[in-house]
């Protein structure tokens, strides 16, 4: 495959710092291949950009016009004034927008003309190439952009296109899911840890769990009920420990917390609208 072009970041928010990262621990592209702009009070970012050997600037023009392909990072509430400020320089620009809330119609409107928008939502574990990542087509973009933008999405883990209609769960779900993952492998770690185990163990024995049950079920593509089933003896110790779950509502509570972030999702995309 072709060059990729010069890739550029608005922004530097954690999902910008991870795909960045991603990009050249995949060998997708070199550094100088990034330039990225970082507001100067983010200090946190600024460091995070330049430790990988990335141009990082102050201002967004020169980002775009350096760039051939654009990632819009920043807040959604700052994206209207960030577009307005580089729309003169927007014409045959790809821009792939992480800006969650944010709608094709609403980034297409206020952009050139000429410019293609394909809306993404990744996740965080993008960072260590293993990131679960969506993507959807705005009305200009065409399959040359698309075939872009799965390159680079799946440089740094999965990538599929869906509705623009299922974003806002895509973002409750794999969009927030690390964190909620995180909370589960710490509550693993704390039980073990409450019986005895010491502390850093527990952790590397959760993690892992968690990793290869998730795998499991990605790669045999067998339901996970049947996996659990597989894992149940009769009065067993996994017995025991799944009806605990069940009586403490760990399945609502999960259930739960992804349609939670759904309707909060929902109401952030309503006011950017």
């Amino acid at each position: 495959m072709g060059s990729i072009g010069k890739i550029g970041f608005l922004g530097g928010g954690n999902i910008g710092k991870a795909l960045a990262n991603g990009f050249i621990s995949a060998g997708l592209t070199k550094p100088s291949g990034i330039i990225a702009s970082v507001h100067p009070a983010d200090k946190q970012s600024l460091q995070s950009f330049q430790a990988l050997g990335i141009e990082t600037l102050v201002e967004n023009a020169p980002v775009v016009q350096k760039s051939d392909i654009v990632f819009v990072s920043v807040k959604p509430q700052v994206v209207p004034k960030v577009l307005a400020e580089i729309k003169p320089l927007s014409d045959n620009k790809l821009f792939l927008s992480v800006a969650m809330g944010v709608t094709l119609k609403s980034l297409e409107s206020s952009l050139s003309p000429q410019s293609r928008v394909i809306r993404v939502m990744p996740n965080t574990p993008a960072l260590v190439r293993s990131g679960c990542s969506v993507y959807v087509r705005g009305s200009k973009a065409n399959d040359s952009d698309a075939q872009i933008t799965q390159r680079l999405l799946e440089a740094v883990g999965t990538c599929e296109m869906c509705d623009e209609s299922q974003l806002d769960i895509v973002t409750a779900l794999s969009g927030s899911g690390p964190a909620y993952v995180f909370v589960m492998i710490e509550a693993l770690a704390d039980g073990a840890v409450h019986m005895g185990m010491p502390r850093d163990l527990a952790y590397r024995l959760a993690a892992q769990t968690v990793l290869g049950a998730g795998q499991m079920v990605r790669d045999t593509a067998t339901h996970p009920g049947l996996l659990k089933d597989r894992v149940t003896s009769p009065a067993g110790s996994t017995a025991a420990a799944l009806r605990h779950l069940e009586q403490s509502g760990f399945r609502s509570a999960v259930a739960g917390a992804v349609e939670t972030a759904t309707l909060r999702c929902r109401q952030i995309s309503d006011n950017q609208t």
